[in-house]
């Protein structure tokens, strides 16, 4: 089997449909449809892992979308020498922000109350842009996809985020060729932020996204497409 593989690892309550456009466009590349039962971001690195060995990966090109940004982090830590390339994607390494848990476990009542769809419906609107929410060919698909991982999921995700280790202090240390992107109208995850993460990496290469929200990858598939070439073709270290 190949070495080294493309990898793309999904954010909270998402699966592999949230990379259609990117494993159309890059043979070969893979997308995790999940992390199994894991609830910790240290147990869901461990599930990559566990992944990449099953597919005989030696390598690892890896793509981290939202909470798969903070995953991909997790597996730089347990297995730096693995990670060939870093995409940290519409993501953070801040630590737990006050007030976070209330709002997460709100959204968590919100479901178990009122049913998973209700959930999904308060939750994914600010996810896009604006003018993304208007359009159904995009926002249908991604209601449906998120909607099918159920409450059981949601909770999992959100406790693996809020017992997030911290992150910060790992930056300075990757070696690899690194990608971070986000969309200008992200306000989930925005640029500043990104623009932070960048600057504490030495082989960083920032990208803004115009137009486009925190569902990056399928709400600009081709600017993103564009800046996985690029990546790509960054000598590894």
């Amino acid at each position: 089997m190949d070495p080294a593989m493309l990898l793309f690892l999904p954010g909270l309550i998402c699966d592999a449909r949230t990379f259609a456009p990117q494993l159309a466009a890059f043979p070969g590349a893979r997308a995790l449809d999940g992390y199994g039962s894991a609830d910790s971001l240290q147990a869901m690195a461990r599930a990559v892992l566990t992944e990449a060995d099953r597919h005989g990966a030696d390598a690892l090109d890896l793509f981290g979308h939202s909470m798969g940004g903070r995953v991909a982090l997790e597996i730089v830590r347990q297995a730096p020498g693995r990670v060939r390339r870093l995409a940290l994607v519409s993501t953070g390494v801040h630590p737990v922000g006050r007030g976070e848990a209330a709002k997460r476990h709100a959204l968590r009542d919100l479901g178990r109350e009122q049913g998973f769809p209700a959930l999904v419906d308060a939750w994914l609107p600010p996810m896009l842009a604006p003018a993304n929410r208007a359009d159904p060919t995009l926002y249908d698909p991604l209601r449906a996809m998120c909607i099918a991982q159920g409450q059981a999921r949601f909770e999992q995700d959100i406790a693996a985020l809020l017992g997030r280790p911290e992150a910060v202090g790992l930056l300075p240390s990757i070696a690899c060729p690194v990608l971070v992107m986000t969309g200008a109208l992200d306000g989930w995850a925005p640029p500043e932020q990104h623009r932070d993460i960048a600057a504490a990496i030495r082989q960083a290469m920032l990208v803004i996204v115009p137009d486009a929200g925190h569902m990056l990858p399928l709400e600009a598939p081709a600017a993103v497409n564009e800046a996985i070439a690029g990546w790509l073709s960054h000598p590894e270290q």
